[in-house]
């Protein structure tokens, strides 16, 4: 077991699924909230994270901005207005707000009217561009120099790029142990073009923390795939996993990369939305796209039905038993989560509570 585990891991699990604390994600993280390449300068859209709303846009210069996608005066969601790339007008009685989120103007008021609008502001949210997404933190808390697990970046110059994104009707929990989680591979993604060999064999893997996770150390793997057969010679893969839901799975051949990435954003209670991007640097392999973006939703559609399955046993008894050394990655999860609220409620720096294993499985 891991050195920082010094309660019994029944204990440590019935912890971690509390049914309320199952469902709060990270609430001071970055989460993908659409790919960058949609938002165009001057353009704005809605967004749904962790049940707040919010209005995501590029003024006219293509600075990005994130607010609450509401209006104070009645309540109206800012996105259905318009957006002339400095201020965007609620279409209900016109009022403008700033991209900063102050009210420049509320044209109803009589010239004689004193009403100071300038105070009346929006609440706005950080957003970034990272790996070709935007990314918002929708933490509402006093300003801290907290820790914040780092956004995903792409690390070469990608030749091609596909994005499937899903919507699973479970927590956010839930579905970002799908992340981690090796055991379910070979029963739920059993396909002809993804696991050839339907054998289940040992499975022996180093696993290393690092900054907000652990990564399964770079390790030269088997051609079987024929995903991997397209790459030549045999690849080296590396897996990350990192606070608050990010999977990244990074294969290198030769002088040959490819990066595929996934991403878990709550939406709200239990709607989960799984984002997977997958990046390449050959040119050649943009051929393949359209056969590739049936397979890789394929994919995804597996984890977000089995996944919405096991939602509703959860509901009915929100207990898990996690067995084994094939489910110590769900219980790092849940013991990584424990130290970033743990640390954010002291004002301390976190601390990765995770040391180097091996662990061996079958699938």
């Amino acid at each position: 077991m891991l050195a920082a585990t010094t309660r019994a891991a029944d204990d440590t699990v019935s912890d971690a699924l509390d049914p309320k604390a199952m469902r709060e994600p990270l609430p001071n993280a970055w989460y993908c909230v659409g790919q960058a390449a949609t938002l165009k300068a001057g353009g704005m859209r809605p967004v749904e994270l962790n049940g707040e709303q919010i209005v995501v846009g590029r003024d006219a210069s293509g600075v990005l901005f994130a607010m609450r996608d509401r209006c104070p005066h009645r309540g109206m969601a800012l996105s259905k207005g318009r957006f002339d790339g400095a201020s965007v007008m609620c279409p209900f009685h016109g009022w403008r707000f700033g991209t900063d989120g102050r009210c420049r103007d509320v044209p109803t008021l009589s010239e004689t009217d004193s009403s100071d609008f300038s105070r009346i502001v929006v609440q706005r949210f950080p957003v970034i561009e990272s790996a070709g997404f935007l990314w918002i933190n929708p933490y509402l808390g006093p300003a801290t120099a907290q820790d914040v697990p780092a956004v995903p970046e792409l690390g070469f110059e990608a030749a091609g790029c596909l994005v499937v994104e899903l919507v699973v009707e479970a927590s956010f929990d839930l579905t970002t142990l799908s992340l981690v989680d090796p055991g379910h591979v070979a029963f739920v993604h059993d396909s002809w073009w993804f696991r050839p060999s339907k054998e289940l064999r040992e499975k022996v893997k180093t696993f290393i923390p690092v900054p907000h996770g652990f990564v399964m150390s770079s390790h030269a793997t088997t051609k079987s795939s024929p995903v991997y057969k397209l790459l030549g010679g045999v690849p080296d893969v590396e897996i990350e996993f990192r606070l608050p839901g990010v999977r990244l799975e990074r294969i290198v051949a030769g002088d040959k990369r490819v990066a595929n990435y996934t991403f878990a954003t709550p939406l709200s209670n239990n709607r989960t939305m799984l984002t997977n991007a997958l990046y390449w640097s050959m040119p050649l392999l943009n051929l393949l796209k359209p056969v590739a973006r049936p397979l890789m939703r394929q994919f995804l559609s597996q984890d977000q039905q089995v996944l919405q399955h096991a939602q509703a046993g959860l509901d009915r008894k929100p207990t898990m038993v996690l067995l084994g050394q094939g489910d110590l990655p769900s219980q790092w999860y849940f013991r990584l989560k424990r130290e970033a609220l743990d640390a954010a409620r002291t004002g301390r720096t976190f601390e990765n509570p995770l040391t180097q294993q091996e662990l061996r499985w079958r699938s």
